[in-house]
């Protein structure tokens, strides 16, 4: 399991969102840089956005492609992706980033 890790639930339907494609950024010094994606399964979970790569204190975003989701279910919705945007301090712990989405509307926190 990577140290960042995301689970996404549709609220709207009360089950995982399978099939979200999901992008890791890490913020340097050019701008932001890629260092991770994938695409949930089944459960809703992505468990290997850095492929067993180690982390660095910094910041972090993860960007979740919720409008593609929404359209391969014809479904309307206000938010085409949703970012969140996090500061990582101690490198040795691991950071679950769950996502609760609707069509109009979203939460997250700090998973463990």
């Amino acid at each position: 399991m990577s140290a960042i890790t995301t689970h996404v639930l549709d609220l709207s339907r009360g089950c995982p969102a399978a099939g979200v494609q999901v992008i890791l950024e890490h913020e340097a010094a050019g701008g932001w840089e890629l260092i991770g994606s994938g695409v949930t399964n089944a459960d809703g979970r992505i468990a290997d956005l850095l492929s067993g790569e180690s982390i660095e204190a910094g910041v972090y975003r993860l960007l979740f492609d919720t409008g593609k989701y929404f359209a391969a279910r014809n479904t309307r919705t206000f938010y085409h992706e949703v970012t969140v945007t996090f500061r990582i301090e101690d490198s040795d712990q691991h950071y679950h980033v769950p996502l609760l989405v609707s069509p109009f509307g979203y939460s997250t926190y700090r998973g463990s």
